[in-house]
């Protein structure tokens, strides 16, 4: 099975937010099913060359060389009702089709790195709480879950909030 870390840089990306961390039991389960429905995955009866990956917990990224096979509508398709049924195995006690959930980090430039601080998930009206307060967006980074490419994921998925598409939406 082919690795997130292997695809190329121009394989067509999906990211699927959760509004809460997964444990670690949750994990287990998630990376089993999606080990499985990787290896029936197909388009136009082709087999599809492509990985889901777990992110931070978090976020569920599926990835997929186009180059090789092409995510159809049926194939996109197949891949979002994988995505309702795990949220359906989830209990229910969290949403990963919520595009009006964002994901950003507090004090996320310590010692000017990406990466740094707790991800909280929030309706994109509350970020637009912390928007009106210059004071409060100090050391904020966002997820762009909007990057279509695994290039684009790599260097623009987490940014500076004065950097984002909700920045400049909402200011």
């Amino acid at each position: 099975m082919i690795t997130f870390k292997d695809m190329p840089l121009h394989s067509r990306v999906w990211i699927y937010q959760s509004i809460r961390e997964f444990s670690e039991n949750e994990i287990t389960q998630l990376k089993n099913k999606a080990e499985v429905f990787i290896s029936e995955w197909t388009s136009h009866g082709k087999t599809m060359n492509a990985c889901i990956e777990i992110f931070y917990n978090r976020f569920i990224i599926v990835c997929v060389d186009e180059k090789t096979t092409s995510a159809s509508g049926c194939g996109i398709d197949k891949s979002v009702k994988f995505i309702q049924q795990l949220e359906s195995d989830l209990g229910g006690n969290t949403s990963l089709l919520d595009r009006m959930n964002v994901a950003y980090r507090k004090n996320a430039h310590l010692n000017n790195e990406v990466g740094q601080g707790k991800i909280i998930s929030c309706p994109i009206s509350e970020l637009k709480n912390v928007l009106t307060f210059p004071e409060r967006q100090k050391g904020i980074t966002v997820f762009n879950n909007l990057v279509n490419t695994k290039a684009a994921l790599e260097q623009n998925w987490e940014v500076p909030l004065e950097k984002s598409w909700q920045y400049e939406k909402f200011i």
